[in-house]
C-alpha cells in the first residue's frame, strides 16, 4: 500500500474528497463564492463515495463499512453497503448520520434545502449497476442516466438557488450527454468491470459483437458506432447548452464549463478517428478554454 493510500484507509473522508482533482470537470472551482465550494464539495463528496461503493472502489482497510455498521462478513457486498449508506443518507434528513462525508452532507441539506430525491437517485444508479450490465435500447441507457446522471445536474441548480423546470430540463440533457460521452471514452474500461453502456440494437445496427470491444485498436464498425453516439452526445449537448445563457455571473462560467468540457471531449473523440479502446481521448486545456468563450457567447 502507499502512502496516499494508507492517508485514504485512515481517512475515508480526505480520501473520497481528494479524487476531485482527477475528475473530468471541476467540481467546485475557486472563482465560484466560497459557500457555494463548500456545499458543492458536499454533494461532490457523496456522489463519490455511492460511485466507489457501486464500483468496489472504496479505501481499503474497510472503513467505510465499519462506519456504515456493515460487517466485515458483509462488507465485500455491494448492494449490503449500499443499503446502508442509504439508511445512512436518510438519517441526513431526519437525525445524525455516521458517515463524516454524510455529516458533512448534512448542514447543505438544511442551508439549501435540498430534498432526498436526487440523492436517492444516485444510490438507484449504482443498484442497478449492480443487477443491469446491459442495455437494450438508446431509451433503456437514457433512464439510466436519469438516476446516474441528472441528479447531479439538478443539485448545482438547486444549491446555486437557481432551479426552474426549463432549468431543470436543459440540465437533465447536458448532465445525459457528459454521462453518454464518458461512457465512450470507457468503453474499455467499463468492458473490464462486465458493464457495456453502448445500446445492444446500436451495436447490432452496427454490427458490432461485445468481441469486437475487446481489442487493442477499434475496428471500422466499432468506430462508426462511436461516431454514432458521440453524435448523439453532441446533439443533447447543444439542445441544453441555453441553460447557460439563462444565468449570470459565475454560475454562467461554471455550467459553461461543463458544456464545453462534453464538446471537447466529443472533438477528442472524433480526433482519435474514433478509436477508444486504446484509452480514453481526453481534450487539452487550450482547447476547452477556447471552447468555453465559445459556450460564454453562445456561438455553439
Amino acid at each position: 500500500m502507499t502512502g496516499t493510500g494508507t492517508a485514504r484507509a485512515l481517512d475515508p473522508e480526505r480520501g473520497t474528497l481528494d479524487k476531485a482533482a482527477g475528475e473530468n470537470f471541476p467540481v467546485a472551482p475557486f472563482f465560484l463564492p466560497r459557500a457555494w465550494r463548500t456545499d458543492l464539495m458536499a454533494v461532490y463528496g457523496f456522489a463519490r463515495l455511492v460511485d466507489d461503493i457501486g464500483d468496489g472502489d472504496l479505501a481499503p482497510g474497510g472503513a467505510d463499512a465499519r462506519l456504515l455498521g456493515v460487517s466485515p462478513q458483509e462488507a465485500e457486498d455491494r448492494l449490503v453497503l449500499l443499503d446502508a449508506f442509504e439508511a445512512d443518507l436518510r438519517r441526513v434528513f431526519d437525525s445524525a448520520p455516521r458517515h463524516p462525508l454524510l455529516r458533512r452532507l448534512q448542514p447543505t441539506v438544511r442551508r439549501r434545502s435540498l430534498t432526498p430525491e436526487p440523492f436517492l437517485g444516485l444510490i438507484a444508479a449504482n443498484r442497478q449497476d449492480q443487477l443491469v450490465k446491459r442495455y437494450e435500447t438508446y431509451d433503456d441507457l437514457l433512464a439510466y442516466c436519469e438516476l446516474s446522471a441528472n441528479p447531479v445536474g439538478r443539485l448545482v441548480l438547486a444549491v446555486t438557488g437557481t432551479s426552474s423546470p426549463e432549468r431543470i430540463r436543459r440540465s437533465d440533457m447536458i448532465c445525459t450527454a457528459l454521462q453518454i460521452v464518458e461512457h465512450l471514452q470507457d468503453v474499455a474500461e467499463d468492458l473490464g468491470r462486465d458493464r457495456v453502456y453502448l445500446p445492444a440494437a446500436d451495436m447490432k445496427r452496427f454490427h458490432v459483437q461485445e468481441s469486437d470491444l475487446a481489442t487493442e485498436s477499434a475496428g471500422a464498425s466499432v468506430r462508426a458506432l462511436i461516431a454514432y453516439e458521440a453524435q448523439r452526445a453532441l446533439d443533447l449537448l447543444n439542445e441544453g447548452a441555453p441553460l447557460v445563457g439563462s444565468v449570470h455571473g459565475r454560475l454562467k462560467l461554471l455550467l459553461a464549463g461543463f458544456v464545453a468540457g462534453g464538446r471537447t471531449a466529443v472533438r477528442a473523440i472524433a480526433a482519435a478517428d474514433y478509436d477508444v479502446l486504446p484509452g480514453p481521448p481526453k481534450p487539452g486545456k487550450v482547447q476547452l478554454l477556447r471552447e468555453v468563450g465559445v459556450t460564454l457567447r453562445g456561438e455553439g
